[in-house]
């Protein structure tokens, strides 16, 4: 078994990364699913794939089904999520302990959201609150993780203000984090003034814009919502002229996310990290024009 490489090995190389999630489903048939679009996806030289932990942690074993059929089966390099929801610390050492031990390197390091029905996350029973805790647990346990930590350029919704989100941001960067994965966001402008005030701040390590193409209208005015995220009039102008064909919505959200990524790149972005929704069709048809 050959542990798959850190992530932080990767960026030492200094050039543009890209990588993509994916979300585990919720049955066999979406597994089935999953590994049509994995396979099709491999084609594509991504540098490393994410595998989500589900809402309140409610895919763990599906996390770990995926893993291993996109690690060992399909040959990516693969960053499991792990969240502090419902886990206590000898859980989260068991956890890291068997995650390593089957060749991991590269954990996605995340509170979680609260479980389905809940909009208060609550601490488990000998638990962590804060995702900074997580960090310093599986470093403790495991120093050769390379671990990546959420950020949010339009403030997490559950912070007081910008600057409190970026005082958490700092101390999961100072507990060990290896670097940045954003929310998604769809003004660059957005992203160049958070990294601005990161660096301000004194948060040194890369910081990888995530990318969501739009795919359905109503889909991500929902996703939008939840995370705080700003549609800019430019895009939902564009997206109410198509409202009634779902195939010209995709083709708008494709253009925009390609025009996003190409002036990243530009600007000279670690990479960039695609959100989609486990389709293989919008991560191609962005692969084949950033090609052009």
């Amino acid at each position: 078994m050959n542990p798959n490489r850190s992530i932080s090995t990767l960026f030492a190389e200094k050039r543009p990364l890209r990588s993509l999630e994916f979300f585990p489903p919720k049955d066999d048939a979406g597994v089935a699913a999953l590994r049509a679009s994995a396979v099709a996806l491999n084609q594509i030289p991504w540098d490393f794939v994410s595998v989500t932990y589900g809402a309140g942690g409610s895919t763990r074993e599906r996390t770990a089904q995926v893993s291993a059929l996109l690690k060992d089966e399909l040959g990516f390099t693969v960053m499991p999520h792990l969240t502090c929801v419902g886990h206590s610390r000898d859980q989260l050492h068991e956890i890291a302990d068997r995650i390593h031990a089957d060749g991991y390197r590269n954990i996605m390091t995340l509170r979680g959201d609260p479980p389905k029905g809940s909009n208060t996350f609550e601490v488990a029973a000998d638990g962590l609150r804060y995702a900074n805790e997580l960090v310093t647990l599986l470093k403790s346990r495991h120093a050769d993780f390379c671990l990546g930590v959420g950020g949010y350029p339009e403030k997490h919704p559950e912070a007081v203000s910008m600057d409190a989100d970026l005082d958490a941001l700092k101390r999961k960067v100072d507990a060990g984090a290896d670097f940045i994965t954003t929310q998604l966001f769809f003004d660059n402008a957005i992203y160049y003034r958070f990294v601005e005030q990161c660096r301000a701040g004194g948060i040194t390590v890369p910081i990888v814009p995530g990318i969501m193409p739009v795919l359905s209208t109503k889909q991500i005015q929902r996703i939008a919502a939840m995370c705080g995220t700003a549609l800019p009039a430019n895009l939902t102008k564009r997206l109410d002229v198509a409202a009634e064909n779902p195939e010209v919505v995709e083709i708008i959200g494709i253009d925009w996310a390609l025009d996003q990524i190409r002036d990243l790149l530009a600007h000279d972005a670690p990479g960039y990290h695609l959100y989609i929704l486990n389709r293989a069709r919008p991560a191609l048809a962005l692969a084949a024009g950033l090609a052009a």
